[in-house]
């Protein structure tokens, strides 16, 4: 459990981490999971309910989508509650369980305000014990924070669409979960740089940022992706490939018994055995036709088995290919998978 105070380098990291999503982004991946929702309790941990575009999703889609309850917490709001104007650094939960009056608009006397006695970090036994009421988990969590948030995700056995940062496949702590196929990638945002996030005013000034009419700050995080365990019909449509194995094409490596393969779109159609493919391949991956074996960085064996040094450049555990003089390349990160179909 966070303590109640941070240090001055965790308050910087929490400020570098304050990206807030575009309701026209969350609308675009929401709507592939519409099937999902019905009668389900909803659980937004890391959304400060003033900034949350989620939570405006939510509740004005509560009874398209059939929920049966929203929740919506955050690290230490500053407001009393959603609708005040007071600086009060207390933390609250807000609970909407649906319209009451007929007009369809989640109004201030419909949505419950509640206090956290603590912060309300998604670490603490409070905000965990409203994480067991919820059967699924949508936010945008901290970037800084992700290997324990999914975590904790997996931990209590939660079903859930978050945003993180595209890197998050390598980590460790990760990546079992997309080999084992228990996450995968979403639908419309795989580290395409097309998603901006908006950004407090006092917010860092640094490349890739833009202001629009309204003053409002915002910034491209080029390898930002959805995350999720809810199944989708983009993760069912296969690959479709044309081209033929030739030894010619498809070098194979020196150091790992598989073939090279620069880019997803030139996958052999005829190829059995294992072949080393871009990361970028997750975003069309489809587990019903093929198989993730590992990646580049865990399966390689050490070049110095194959080849004198100096003949090599010299780096971590990768793929390399013969230059056929004598020398070797070092590929970029591969991930070694195999047709299932063959």
């Amino acid at each position: 459990m966070a303590g109640k105070h941070k240090s001055l380098g965790e308050a910087r990291s929490a400020k570098l981490d304050e990206f807030y999503t575009q309701l026209s982004d969350i609308e675009k991946e929401l709507r592939h999971y519409k099937k999902h929702f019905k009668g389900k309790v909803v659980y937004l941990n890391c959304d400060d309910p003033r900034e949350s575009e989620f939570f405006h999703y939510f509740s004005y889609n509560f009874e398209k989508l059939g929920l049966k309850k929203l929740i919506a917490a955050c690290y230490k709001s500053q407001d009393v509650d959603l609708f005040s104007t007071g600086d009060n650094e207390r933390a609250i939960y807000l609970e909407y369980t649906g319209d009451r009056d007929g007009d369809r608009i989640p109004g201030r006397d419909e949505i419950d305000v509640k206090y956290f006695e603590g912060d309300g970090d998604f670490r603490s036994a409070e905000s965990i014990n409203l994480l067991k009421q919820a059967d699924i988990v949508v936010t945008n969590p901290p970037f800084s924070q992700f290997r324990d948030y999914v975590a904790q995700l997996m931990e209590y056995d939660k079903k859930f669409l978050v945003i993180g940062n595209l890197n998050a496949l390598k980590y460790k702590e990760v990546w079992p979960f997309i080999q084992n196929n228990k996450m995968w990638l979403g639908v419309t945002r795989t580290g395409t740089g097309q998603m901006w996030f908006r950004i407090a005013d006092d917010a860092p000034v640094k490349t890739g940022q833009r202001t629009d009419e309204q003053g409002r700050r915002y910034q491209t995080i080029g390898n930002s992706a959805w995350f999720t365990n809810l199944d989708h019909s983009k993760r069912h449509e296969e690959i479709i490939l044309y081209k033929k194995y030739t030894p010619e094409d498809y070098p194979s490596y020196v150091n790992f018994d598989g073939i090279e393969v620069s880019k997803v779109v030139n996958i052999p159609m005829d190829y059995p055995g294992v072949m080393g493919v871009p990361i970028t391949f997750l975003g069309k991956y489809n587990p019903d036709q093929f198989e993730i074996l590992g990646t580049s960085l865990g399966l390689a064996s050490p070049m110095s088995d194959f080849a004198p040094k100096g003949s090599y450049p010299q780096g971590g555990p990768n793929f390399y290919l013969s230059n056929g003089d004598g020398s070797y390349r070092r590929t970029y990160e591969r991930l070694a998978i195999r047709n299932r179909q063959l």
